[in-house]
């Protein structure tokens, strides 16, 4: 490892970036070293600008990819090589804003019951009934229930912050017969293969994608969508904006607003979260 690799690794632990931001900044940054054939500290203001020009025109990359790059070597230059600043002018595409094709209830249902084994059932019901991102689906552990308050513990999510979800009494009752057929002891969801470890994020991707496939529905998302599906479900149920930002863990309200946008006639009044999964027809074997 080199002394600027390791220099990079060590200023985003200091600053809590998770590991997934560890993983793509360094990506990134090797990526333009391998470019030019030279070590980052060596190269100028025109190299950064050339290498912009590389990603758009020669290898298409989206807006997003772009500015993924853009941060990464906003970071190197500033926090670690110490530069005074990274005014550098660069041109990519603007993010593309697109409203996803938005699950129904009906849909989110037999998704959920496509799934022939339990615990893969139980997963995608978390992750819609609590409007999780992935991640934090596959990073629960058996402590963060807390069912006497109805509060599931998000440890760590999105911005290394740590968030109290409401759990439902539909959803509270799934997990804890989940819990009685499988006594799982730190993790929700353990690795079944290695039970000391969680289940990768690729795993309930999977399940959910052959779920999708199984029902036929086409819409385009990943399972994301279900956290999709969580918020503007909930916002037609009347649940407050401020109150739904608070569950998903957005820092910016902005983020959360989008939602009101993409739901028809939605109500701003109520101040209880929806009981999704009470709702859903859900198979016990």
């Amino acid at each position: 490892m080199t002394p600027l690799r390791q220099n990079m690794i060590e200023a985003m632990q200091q600053r809590g970036f998770s590991p997934r931001t560890h993983k793509s900044y360094l990506a990134a940054v090797r990526d333009f070293a391998r470019y030019f054939k030279t070590s980052p500290d060596q190269l100028q203001t025109e190299h950064i600008q050339k290498y912009f020009v590389y990603l758009v025109q020669e290898r298409h990359l989206s807006g997003s990819s772009c500015r993924l790059y853009l941060n990464a070597l906003r970071f190197l230059y500033l926090q670690v090589l110490d530069w005074k600043q990274f005014d550098i002018p660069v041109q990519y595409p603007k993010r593309v804003e697109k409203i996803p094709e938005l699950l129904t209830r009906q849909e989110v249902g037999q998704i959920i019951a496509a799934c022939d084994n339990a615990k893969h059932r139980m997963l995608l019901l978390t992750c819609y009934g609590c409007g999780l991102r992935v991640s934090e689906l596959v990073a629960l552990k058996v402590r963060h229930i807390d069912g006497e308050r109805k509060l599931l513990r998000v440890e760590q999510g999105k911005g290394a912050k740590d968030r109290a979800v409401v759990i439902t009494a539909g959803l509270l009752d799934q997990l804890r017969r989940y819990w009685l057929a499988y006594h799982p002891k730190l993790w929700l969801f353990p690795n079944s293969n290695t039970p000391r470890r969680h289940l990768s994020i690729t795993t309930p991707q999977k399940i959910f994608k052959n779920a999708k496939s199984k029902m036929g529905i086409e819409k385009v998302g990943g399972i994301h969508s279900l956290r999709h599906a969580y918020a503007t479900h909930q916002l037609e149920n009347g649940l407050p904006v401020h109150k739904l930002q608070q569950q998903l863990g957005h820092r910016n309200m902005q983020s959360t607003l989008r939602y009101v946008h993409w739901v028809s006639g939605c109500q701003d009044g109520l101040m209880s979260v929806s009981d999704l999964v009470g709702g859903l027809e859900v198979r016990d074997d």
